[in-house]
């Protein structure tokens, strides 16, 4: 018999303070794993933190007043992607994520730059409000127009019921969400749907749930594809979680490879700052520790504390629990 989809987050046991506090050793003084930057595949974007919801439990905390991350421009994302050439980094998806995307006023012209320069474009969004105002419609649809399935579009959405995915996203949002996603399928646009796995659900139970979901509404999602139907582990850095040692590699029958660091980075411009900032990936926004400097260049080769000659040195919570033990990625988007 299925087990019921409940939330336990509130069942896990707070972090061990002695954890994660030196860049080369763990608490039990092993080596500390780091993980190598193979290719920079994915550059994300973080577009700003506001949003036009408050989730119950968002890492980034993003909300309709939080302006931690400011809002990303035009000039800005240009000025990487030129970066990128001259570096001949062979970057293969941009990626936007934020807070919500769309309340970005840049946002439109940051896509056509993105999807103009020959990149594939993963645009991570509610599917709310922001993104079905006219003027954006008009505009998706546009760029569909022109560049086809290189626009990607990921809709969150917490759980296949209206009960769950509203005790995440408050009341009134699983409505909106699905008026979204039914635009976003009539209109042909290359959708897919990021849920959670903090429902104490197996795996094969909650795919059934969001199968259910998806035939209703005639979506042209493949819930059993692990690149359509994104199923995250819970983010919570004061949750306990294992150390990831160099010797992890081999008992995890894992490799650094894997880890979302080896392939990506995310470009942030923080509230008062006078240029942006690149962080290891997405999960990262905020700790200035992981700061690799204002350019792509200078994050190649970053050195000191966290980073090793660009390497990326797990001394962090969400390495652990998202990326390894999780075997999370923001960017699927194959």
């Amino acid at each position: 018999m299925n087990q019921q989809p409940r939330d336990i987050r509130a069942e896990f046991q707070l972090l061990d303070p002695r954890k994660f506090t030196d860049p080369d050793l763990t608490a039990k003084g092993e080596t500390r794993a780091h993980v190598a930057l193979d290719k920079l595949e994915t550059l994300w974007i973080n577009t700003g933190t506001l949003c036009n919801i408050t989730c119950a439990h968002c890492y980034i905390e993003s909300s309709p007043t939080n302006d931690r991350l400011v809002y990303f421009s035009l000039t800005d994302a240009v000025a990487l992607f030129d970066e990128i050439a001259d570096l001949r980094l062979d970057t293969r998806e941009i990626g936007f994520t934020g807070g919500e995307p769309f309340m970005n006023p840049d946002i439109i012209a940051m896509l056509d730059e993105a999807l103009g320069c020959g990149f594939e474009v993963l645009v991570l969004t509610n599917a709310m409000q922001p993104m079905l105002r006219q003027r954006i419609k008009v505009a998706l649809l546009d760029l569909k127009s022109r560049f086809g399935e290189r626009l990607k579009l990921r809709v969150s959405v917490d759980h296949y019921t209206k009960v769950l995915h509203e005790v995440e996203r408050g009341p009134g949002s699983w409505q909106k969400t699905v008026e979204g996603l039914n635009w976003l399928s009539e209109n042909g646009f290359r959708t897919a749907i990021a849920g959670r796995t903090c429902w104490g659900e197996p795996e094969h139970s909650e795919r059934a749930g969001y199968a259910r979901l998806i035939e209703a509404n005639g979506w042209t999602i493949d819930p059993q594809d692990p690149m359509q139907l994104v199923l995250f582990p819970e983010m919570n850095e004061r949750v306990d979680v294992p150390e990831i040692t160099t010797a992890c590699w081999n008992i995890l029958g894992k490799q650094p490879s894997d880890v979302m660091c080896a392939s990506s980075r995310m470009a942030v411009r923080r509230k008062g700052a006078d240029k942006p900032a690149i962080v290891p990936c997405t999960l990262l926004p905020y700790d200035e520790a992981f700061e690799m400097g204002p350019s792509l260049a200078d994050m190649l080769k970053s050195d000191g504390g966290n980073f090793k000659d660009g390497a990326v040195k797990l001394n962090h919570p969400h390495c652990a629990k998202f990326c390894v033990l999780g075997g999370g990625s923001c960017s699927r988007a194959e």
